[in-house]
């Protein structure tokens, strides 16, 4: 089993990747037929793997990012991702294009449409051995994709033999979050990191107290709940850490999530109690919807901790 510390990664992040399309700023959500004018218009990278991958790496992780993209947007990749010290040695180039998010967000919340692409061949990707041994050689593997029970019974232990952690972000996936053969993926993970909606998904009703109650009867070691403007909390072993967010003048909610999870893996790696870990994801999460689209307003570790100062410290 390979040293944790001697690993070339931190984290490999394997999952969904986008180019996203986010309008911003509409007064109100139009009806049928009607057009409203956005404020705004940001044409960025995007998907949880891509956002979460910059998160990381901005907060000075080693990160391999795993994926699919069309081939006639190489160039563009390679120098947005450049930017945050991310390479394209874990990507694939597909001839199938790039996956397409178009983006609706307002001050509280925000609405996607999808064109998966190249995404569709994410299982297949991962089935490749070659890829799998990519995966070992990171001390972390986060996975941005809802992962298919069958795929998780192979890729998983051959993780945890290689000595890696995990961690599980499906986003919203009904089909996988109502279907209860995948308990057994989200008990083999390390972390598991839905939103509200999700969880709702999960154990049938929209409140806090019944994902909790629900991840105790189904013995989950480590689950997350993300709220929003309302924090969020962790259920680990039984236990309940709930931490709030700081105050912010939200501009943008695309990205919220993914950079909430950057903030906790990176706790994690440095073996934070949860509980304080949750302090540098709400930080990451909040800064992140200070601008438009998911990847302008990542923190660096100088600005994460003079903000994780200010919000809990004080």
């Amino acid at each position: 089993m390979a040293v944790p510390h001697l690993k070339p990664w931190d984290v490999a992040v394997v999952g969904e990747i986008f180019a996203d399309h986010v309008f911003t700023g509409f007064p109100h959500w139009p009806q049928p037929g009607e057009e409203v004018i956005a404020e705004g218009y940001v044409r960025e990278l995007g998907g949880g793997s891509v956002n979460t991958a910059c998160g990381l790496s901005r907060l000075g992780r080693r990160v391999r990012l795993v994926g699919l993209i069309g081939d006639a947007d190489f160039d563009w990749f390679e120098h947005r991702l450049g930017e945050f010290g991310v390479g394209m040695g874990g990507i694939r180039l597909e001839a199938d294009g790039t996956g397409i998010t178009v983006s609706v967000s307002m001050r509280d919340d925000r609405t996607f449409f999808t064109y998966p692409g190249a995404n569709r061949g994410l299982p297949e990707l991962l089935r490749e051995q070659a890829v799998l041994t990519d995966l070992t050689v990171a001390r972390h593997v986060h996975f941005a994709m809802p992962l298919s029970r069958a795929l998780a019974a192979t890729v998983l232990p051959a993780l945890r033999a290689a000595g890696c952690t995990t961690s599980l972000d499906v986003g919203h996936s009904p089909a996988w979050l109502r279907d209860a053969d995948n308990i057994a993926t989200i008990r083999d993970v390390d972390l598991f990191l839905p939103n509200a909606a999700e969880a709702a998904l999960l154990c049938g009703r929209d409140s806090a107290d019944a994902y909790v109650t629900w991840a105790v009867e189904n013995d989950l070691p480590r689950v997350v709940l993300k709220r929003g403007a309302a924090g969020a909390l962790v259920v680990a072993d039984g236990a309940l850490c709930h931490v709030a967010p700081p105050v912010i003048d939200v501009v943008d909610t695309t990205g919220a999530g993914d950079a909430f999870n950057a903030g906790l893996i990176d706790g994690w790696l440095d073996n934070e109690p949860l509980g304080r870990a949750l302090e540098r994801a709400c930080i990451c999460g909040a800064q992140c919807s200070t601008a438009p689209g998911a990847l302008a307003a990542l923190p660096h570790p100088p600005l994460l901790r003079t903000l994780r100062e200010r919000t809990y410290r004080s």
